[in-house]
């Protein structure tokens, strides 16, 4: 095997004579010989510091425990207290899996095995399929493998040595991904008898591993092409604690429950047909008319805004998106272009260069500005198959759009005025802790530093001033602008990404856009990109997990449902369901010969808010029995009182019961 571990290979003694300086976060700073271990300068700071590390930043970098530093740097110990750790924790377990999986089964060819949100997963090529009671006896190799610690170790290979050492072990995917991703040296990790092409870093040893857990088996492509092999993925997920890992797993029992694609179908809201072709929606009336309300309020929330509506076409020449650059940078998202008199047209991905060309048709003064132009467009974009989900991932969607043009002095008031006007639509919809990250400039950015500079500055004080924390993604920006993203959390704690606010300096520049300023001389707006809700078809999937289908009374498709107790209170059904659509509540009545409780129990498999039965009792007096369906019998009603409870819960948009 070619190279040595890390640890068992020191640098030139020589340079253990130089001295050098580490920083620590608090400013504090210490001297060492150079070739000292990262482990060894943690320990310097505290017995209990060393044995609770996970891995290092040093100079902004994730580096191994191991790792020598050969000059000055600025250091960060990483314990179970910080996210990055876990994410390098879970990269570690990924490993692990790895090392179970071919310790069982030695003719495994090895793909990938990265860390994700919720945990990792790893990507193996073997003829016969794994079974549940394959993922029993991995998972029992696993905690073997942690009760043995064995070390996580690194060492380097050189490209032509290392592809012809994996070779020889027939482990042909790992030699593609070296083909493609590795440098002339490239680092591997020997763990046990497992050695994986890894740029790593990893946690010391399997022992520091305290609660690990394998989910699932799933189908995957090599690389996510369904062209090439296919591949078995396993899940799991690993926590810091066992405490931490069954939280987790009954929340993922929750998640089960409240998936969208189970109650989607349970409540008859949409369907993905094959028939037509995958990832491509299809809403039925219930969930059509629950997308009603959603556009209406987002309608009517942006006109109070002081928006303004566009709808732009679904297909426009192939040389608009040439202009624009996405046939340059997006084309692998884009569907063929189709002919049409001669000439190449292309159908949207995006929304923005037709905001723009609206925006080019006339000349633009300072006095006209800001424009706000906003429309539900519909877009589509290419997705493999194999990483389509419900509604999550879909090829065709509708974005809740909006482009602000703004004279640039004026950005910080217009991004404060999306951030509240964000965070006001969210609530409406049941979401109450949000989570912003603000994204900087990456290496690699089009427009002038000096702009880049101001308009960061801008969305920094917009958040400020609101008084939001926030998380800073350094260089996490797009190419063309920085950009404030903001998460949700659902009712059972998961985050999702939905808002986003986005500067352009791209789009502008290439479309050539301006205004006349006060000094009557043609000057260039700031463009700002905005989505609340995301894609509806995805937010709506956010929706129905976040409240179990069990929307709230202004969303619900059925807003009443009418239990006659027999046939001879059918006619005062109808005319109390003629009433309450008068007054525009979506009421309606089961006129069923089936005993009350038998309907009470489909109105409440049906989720819907309000139940009111209707009897001799009910029907002399003028009174309606009124059931909810999370608090049971509320008692008697008059209509005007029931009505008026109703009215609030809508008018409110109140997510309540």
């Amino acid at each position: 095997m070619a190279g040595k571990p890390e640890r068992g290979c020191p640098f030139t003694r020589l340079s253990l004579m130089n001295s050098i300086t580490v920083i620590f976060p608090d400013g504090t700073q210490n001297k060492f010989e150079s070739g000292v271990t990262v482990l060894e300068v943690a320990n310097s700071v505290s017995k209990r510091l060393a044995e609770a590390a996970l891995v290092a930043k040093v100079d902004g970098q994730l580096r191994d425990l191991s790792s020598r530093l050969e000059k000055d740097a600025k250091v960060n110990i990483l314990t179970d207290r910080n996210s990055e750790a876990l994410q390098v924790y879970r990269h570690s377990s990924a490993h692990l899996l790895a090392l179970a999986v071919i310790e069982l089964f030695p003719e495994t060819q090895l793909g990938i095995g990265p860390p994700v949100e919720n945990g990792f997963y790893y990507d193996f090529y073997r003829k016969e399929p794994f079974t549940p009671e394959d993922l029993e006896k991995i998972e029992q190799k696993m905690q073997e493998l942690i009760k043995q610690d064995l070390p996580y170790e690194r060492f380097m290979m050189a490209k032509p040595e290392g592809l012809e050492w994996f070779r020889k072990r027939g482990e042909e995917l790992k030699c593609q991904l070296i083909q493609e991703k590795a440098a002339d040296e490239f680092s591997c990790y020997k763990l046990g008898n497992l050695i994986d092409f890894c740029l790593g870093p990893h946690i010391r040893s399997t022992g520091k591993i305290k609660a690990v857990k394998l989910l699932s088996i799933a189908g995957a492509y090599w690389k996510g092409d369904e062209h090439s092999k296919q591949m078995q993925r396993i899940y799991g997920t690993s926590f810091f604690s066992k405490k931490e890992l069954e939280d987790y797993l009954r929340q993922v029992e929750e998640a089960k429950k409240r998936d969208h694609r189970r109650v989607g179908k349970e409540l008859d809201l949409f369907s993905l047909q094959e028939e037509a072709g995958p990832g491509l929606v299809f809403w039925h009336p219930k969930g059509a008319l629950i997308r009603k309300e959603i556009e209406d309020f987002w309608r009517e929330e942006h006109l109070q805004g002081g928006y303004d509506f566009v709808y732009t076409p679904h297909i426009a020449k192939l040389d608009l998106w040439r202009t624009s650059g996405h046939v340059d940078f997006y084309r692998e998202s884009m569907y063929s272009s189709m002919k049409i008199d001669e000439v190449d047209y292309q159908i949207k991905p995006m929304n923005c260069p037709f905001h723009i060309l609206i925006y080019k048709s006339d000349m633009r003064s300072y006095r006209d500005l800001p424009l706000r132009f906003a429309e539900t467009g519909t877009v589509y974009r290419y997705e493999r198959s194999g990483v389509l989900q419900g509604l999550f991932r879909v090829r065709g969607f509708t974005q809740d759009d909006a482009h602000i043009f703004c004279q640039p002095e004026k950005i910080e008031e217009e991004i404060l005025g999306v951030i509240e006007f964000t965070l006001s639509i969210l609530t409406n919809f049941g979401f109450d802790q949000f989570e912003i990250f603000l994204a900087t400039r990456p290496d690699k950015y089009v427009g002038s530093p000096e702009d880049w500079d101001r308009a960061t500055a801008a969305l920094r004080r917009a958040i400020d001033s609101r008084g939001l924390s926030y998380n800073l993604d350094e260089g996490g920006g797009a190419f063309y602008g920085p950009k404030i993203d903001v998460k949700i959390k659902d009712a059972i704690g998961r985050s999702w990404q939905c808002s986003t606010i986005q500067i352009d300096f791209n789009l502008p520049e290439r479309f050539d856009i301006s205004y006349i300023a006060e000094d009557g001389k043609a000057h260039r707006p700031y463009m700002v990109h905005r989505a609340l809700l995301g894609s509806l078809e995805r937010f709506f999937g956010i929706l129905i997990e976040h409240y179990a289908g069990a929307f709230p009374f202004w969303l619900a498709p059925v807003q009443v449902m009418l239990l006659p107790i027999s046939d001879r209170h059918n006619e005062a059904a109808h005319q109390l369901q003629a009433r309450l659509m008068q007054e525009n509540i979506r009421v309606k009545a089961d006129l069923r010969n089936e005993k009350v409780n038998v309907k009470v129990r489909k109105a409440q498999l049906e989720k819907i808010p309000y139940m009111v039965i209707l009897g001799d009792k009910e029907v002399e007096n003028g009174t309606l029995a009124v059931r909810n369906r999370f608090q049971g019998d509320l008692g008697t009603f008059s209509f005007e009182k029931f009505l008026e409870l109703l009215e609030d819960l809508r008018n409110k948009k109140s997510v309540r019961p």
